[in-house]
């Protein structure tokens, strides 16, 4: 082919290629032509995620907006200083820390930390991007939460009241007249919330309540079941009261140290007690299985089973016992959960859950398969057949699954100033699930001027 001639066929492809251009420019400017529905759309899905529109998965547009009541120091951080009588609300400038001994009462100790969250200074907030459970140097720090002093802002409302500090505190006998002090402080929030015209906008549809001990809130919870109530299971709430449409499952605050330094060579090889329990063996409901398991496992010599009751020196040898063990049992207690589930997660021990009606933290957001096992009640009790499984684990998958033990663990860590992935900043990334049905509902009870028929439709 000569040059003249390669000369006019470049024209003509040039010239071709400009009315092509020039045709599909006027089509889409008048509106024939749908990019979205065309020849084009695998090239429009092939580009880059990378724009600057890209919202990674589970990463909030913008902080939740929380309004929270400035509640008297009666209702909350009063009781941690019983004899403390300041009505005036806590401040950031007036916030205690959380006591360094307190015992048992820290696993329940949620109340604190969400409303501490609440409480950070701007400086601290920045600084949240330090090193330390999982926040690396320089990484961009999103808070799930911000706190606004309008409540005409709020996406949610927040209410300080410690209930199941209070129960520890002042009903954990259970009996009268020691408990008057528990239901007084129940009337007393009852009474200021009903007088709050957003109590009253919603029903308490978009209000947070933390409820977090079996027995907390016990009076008068009946009186508060349309609100979010932060819970650590179901096991003594009726399904119209508490249920995983509306609220919260919380982890237990863990008691045991978190082991931050397991960077063992061989941690298979290292742990060398299969299976590890240390706890009461009595108790009550779904908690009887623990007697049962007493029996079948106390003959084999990798596994440790011992019955114990909550103390200092007990909490110390259970993080030593948890470190030096591949699996960790956690068999139902009086409630379907116990604080033995997220000790064994911050000490890298793969969780062994027997429980039939446990429901679990974050559990839209992190799958329990890909670091614990699962038994039914009647598999576990069956002679054998669990240290036998046990026994069957290979290293390969049980290093897969400490691995991602140590991955995960910062989401069970709570902390004042809140970090990144932290548990409070979990929870309130779960709260924020949870109000577009409260908002659906709210809206539809405004305007109907009949009971909800849609309850009663067949």
């Amino acid at each position: 082919m000569s040059n003249c001639e390669k000369q006019m066929y470049k024209k003509a492809g040039l010239t071709l290629a400009f009315f092509i251009i020039l045709t599909i420019t006027y089509l889409f400017l008048i509106g024939t032509l749908d990019l979205r529905g065309s020849y084009f759309t695998p090239f429009l899905q092939s580009l880059p995620s990378e724009t600057p529109n890209y919202v990674p998965p589970c990463r909030s547009l913008s902080p939740l907006r929380v309004y929270m009541y400035d509640l008297p120091q009666r209702f909350n951080v009063g009781m941690l200083r019983r004899r403390s009588s300041d009505e005036n609300p806590v401040t950031v400038d007036t916030l205690p820390p959380w006591p360094a001994v307190s015992g048992l009462r820290r696993q329940h100790s949620v109340e604190y930390w969400m409303m501490a969250s609440l409480l950070v200074k701007g400086e601290e907030r920045e600084n949240e991007g330090e090193v330390g459970n999982g926040v690396g140097v320089g990484e961009e720090r999103e808070s799930e939460v911000v706190r606004v002093l309008d409540p005409e802002m709020a996406d949610v409302f927040f209410v300080p009241f410690f209930s199941s500090l209070s129960f520890n505190v002042y009903g954990h006998n259970m009996t009268d007249p020691s408990t008057e002090r528990d239901k007084q402080l129940q009337v007393d929030i009852l009474k200021y919330l009903r007088e709050s015209k957003y109590w009253q906008r919603s029903e308490g549809r978009d209000h947070v309540i933390p409820m977090h001990h079996p027995n907390a809130f016990r009076f008068l919870r009946e009186q508060v079941n349309a609100s979010i109530l932060i819970v650590a299971d179901f096991g003594r709430y009726s399904k119209s009261m508490s249920n995983l449409k509306k609220d919260v499952v919380a982890p237990y605050v863990h008691v045991v140290d978190s082991y931050t330094n397991d960077d063992t060579l061989n941690p298979f090889k290292s742990r060398t007690t299969l299976l590890y329990f240390r706890g009461r063996t009595v108790r009550k409901d779904e908690g009887v299985v623990r007697a049962k398991l007493q029996k079948l496992l106390e003959g084999y010599d990798d596994v440790h089973f011992e019955r114990s009751f909550a103390s200092e020196e007990s909490i110390r040898l259970s993080t030593q016992g948890m470190r030096k063990s591949k699996f960790c049992l956690h068999p139902a207690g009086d409630t379907p959960s116990s604080c033995r589930l997220f000790d064994a997660i911050v000490s890298h021990c793969v969780p062994v859950i027997v429980s039939d009606q446990i429901e679990l933290p974050y559990e839209d957001e992190l799958d329990y398969t890909e670091f614990s096992l699962f038994f039914s009640t009647t598999e576990a009790i069956e002679p054998g057949y669990m240290i036998e499984k046990l026994r069957q684990f290979s290293e390969e998958k049980w290093l897969k699954m400490w691995n991602k033990l140590k991955n995960i663990s910062h989401h069970y860590e709570f902390q004042y100033p809140p970090k990144n992935g932290d548990a409070v900043n979990m929870l309130w990334r779960q709260v924020r699930h949870k109000l577009p049905s409260a908002k659906l509902t709210a809206h539809r009870t405004r305007r109907l001027k009949i009971p909800d028929w849609w309850g009663r439709r067949r």
